[in-house]
């Protein structure tokens, strides 16, 4: 059997005895079986043989995998890093964060779908006493991939508010926040978290919201911080990053940029509120735009 598959995958021999190996298969044909793979499992048949490394290296099949907007992310970079390469290359460029608007925002693609991903810093967000280092401090930690979050010691009036326009390709996007009860650092190697100011969140609800330039909007409402509820499910929101999910919306490709607004509100001046970590927001791709309509066609039937 395994002088079978070494048959198989040597392409080198010229021995027609032999029989026939994948080194026989069309390069060609072989670049078209890849259209149909993801980036990783294109790499990992790579190393088969002459015919397979070629195919897998072919502008033709990365140019499909790469997104429709991607010359939109390219301008993002200096022409230097991209200017050249080929098809592939160009998709390993795109797979890296790639920062804009003063390194407070975040491209990549994701490097198993090619669809375009988003992140935006608490730097790049408008948040309601920020220069007051009474309510607000910013704080450099390795946890954030920007490196830095915004900690509120205490405030009546909490809220968080951004936006971003960008070409993103059509699709079904999530729009997610990533907070964390509690203040943390690094004490002898060892994480530890502290909660002296944390106070507020089980009392109201905190609104979060998200509109887009042609008129979708989604809202919703949690309890940041319900010890009761909590323990009685098994769950600790405490000490932990959490992603909020705000809510969806879709992109038709119809408009040349969209426009999503966002925002993270707790206004009720009937107590204060406190001891909490706010890093970002990430817009990821959930589904195609196939996804919506074969959803919008069940629910009309």
């Amino acid at each position: 059997m395994g002088s079978s598959l070494s048959n198989l995958t040597d392409n080198e021999t010229d021995d027609p005895s032999m029989g026939p190996s994948l080194g026989d298969i069309p390069e060609a044909c072989i670049a078209t079986v890849f259209m149909h793979l993801t980036p990783p499992e294109i790499c990992n048949l790579a190393g088969l043989n002459r015919s397979f490394r070629g195919a897998a290296s072919s502008d033709s099949v990365w140019e499909k995998k790469l997104p429709v907007n991607y010359q939109d992310l390219l301008d993002l970079l200096p022409p230097e890093r991209y200017l050249g390469l080929s098809k592939k290359d160009v998709f390993a460029v795109l797979s890296r964060p790639i920062p804009f608007d003063d390194d407070n925002k975040e491209l990549w693609i994701d490097r198993v779908t090619g669809r375009v991903c988003m992140a935006v810093s608490a730097r790049g967000m408008a948040i309601t006493g920020i220069e007051d280092r009474r309510y607000w401090s910013w704080v450099p930690t390795d946890e954030s991939r920007f490196h830095v979050v915004a900690y509120l010691q205490q405030i009546w009036w909490f809220e968080v508010d951004g936006t971003v326009t960008f070409h993103l390709p059509p699709g079904i996007y999530s729009l997610s926040f990533r907070i964390h009860l509690g203040g943390f650092a690094k004490k002898s190697g060892r994480r530890v978290c502290n909660y002296e100011h944390t106070h507020g969140w089980d009392l109201k609800p905190v609104r979060f919201s998200l509109s887009t330039s042609d008129g979708q909007e989604a809202s919703c409402e949690y309890y940041l911080d319900d010890v009761k509820r909590e323990e009685s499910h098994g769950h600790h929101k405490r000490g932990f990053w959490i992603d909020y999910k705000v809510g969806e919306f879709v992109v038709t490709g119809t408009e040349p940029f969209t426009e999503i607004k966002w925002s993270m509100k707790q206004i009720d001046c009937t107590h204060s509120k406190g001891g909490l970590c706010v890093d970002s927001v990430f817009i990821n791709p959930i589904g195609d735009l196939q996804d919506y309509r074969k959803k919008s066609f069940c629910e009309i039937d």
